[in-house]
């Protein structure tokens, strides 16, 4: 059994597909933990009429934030596999049943991701996140981060409760925490299959990018600073001096929105959320005609 673990806050109109992502899996064994984290929309009246058993929500009216709320998921947990969702982001139907295949086949891999096209506010394929595929990929460069989307993971329940996630955690940050803390005895890998769509902002706010960049260099020099691994506490602090300048120009450059930019995609991938789109809506309107 998968557990999915998917806390919740305002989560709006998005909210829907992202559930019914899961209730279209192929590989149908898991459970669905919907934790709300003190939201104060209805959205949660929009599934009300999926009738799933494998769906079970979670309200206590408070807002402890998303680390704490993971962290209750993995004590609830039941399944072998633990996976993550967001509220707003798309899994293809074959993602479940190919991460439980990989993890099967690969007893040492610890925890595993999937490549993840990026989607528009208004549901457009507005191209690829940045994608590796090896563990020494990933944790080639820790300063400069690490690329496994957090939405996309899947690992061993054994290997979340080993490390769980910081709390408090840091701002905005707690996936590449965790990813820092665990890699030197951990293996992860990526599937280099688009099995995932990831929703991004039209605009981040300059002060929220500024806060959340400031948030990971904290992060990084602490762990950098208590390995005694100096150098790479200073190329953090080089990369985030890099970043923030970078950030300051394209704000007094450009005025464009932040999707309308278009890293590579291939017709395929650009076809193949076509289908999945089209399907979730069709899967939608014929739960609202029953």
């Amino acid at each position: 059994m998968i557990t999915v673990a998917m806390p919740i806050f305002n989560a709006g109109q998005y909210l829907r597909a992202a559930v019914l992502s899961i209730v279209r899996q192929t590989y149908q064994d898991w459970e669905l933990l919907l934790i709300d984290d003190g939201s104060t929309d209805q959205a949660l009246e929009s599934i009300r009429d999926i009738c799933d058993s494998r769906i079970h929500i979670q309200q206590d009216g408070r807002n402890k934030g998303l680390a704490t709320r993971l962290n209750e998921a993995i004590d609830m947990a039941r399944g072998r596999y633990f996976a993550r969702m967001d509220q707003d982001d798309v899994s293809y139907p074959e993602r479940f049943a190919k991460q439980v295949a990989m993890l099967e086949r690969d007893p040492q891999l610890d925890l595993l991701g999937v490549r993840a096209a990026k989607i528009s506010m208004d549901d457009r394929s507005v191209g690829n996140l940045p994608f590796m595929q090896t563990h020494e990929q990933i944790c080639a460069r820790p300063w400069l981060g690490f690329y496994l989307p957090h939405p996309t993971w899947m690992g061993r329940i054994e290997w979340f409760r080993r490390h769980r996630y910081a709390s408090p955690a840091p701002y905005l940050c707690e996936d590449q925490e965790l990813l820092l803390r665990s890699h030197a005895d951990s293996r992860f890998a990526t599937l280099p299959e688009v099995l995932f769509a990831y929703r991004v902002r039209d605009h981040i706010q300059p002060g929220k990018q500024l806060r959340i960049r400031w948030s990971v260099l904290k992060m990084q020099l602490r762990h950098f600073w208590s390995v005694g691994d100096v150098w790479s506490a200073l190329l953090s602090l080089s990369v985030f001096l890099a970043r923030v300048a970078r950030d300051g120009i394209a704000s007094c450059l450009f005025t464009r929105s932040m999707v309308s930019g278009r890293s590579p995609i291939g017709k395929g991938e650009e076809m193949q959320w076509a289908e999945v789109h089209a399907g979730l809506a069709d899967d939608a309107n014929r739960r609202e005609a029953e």
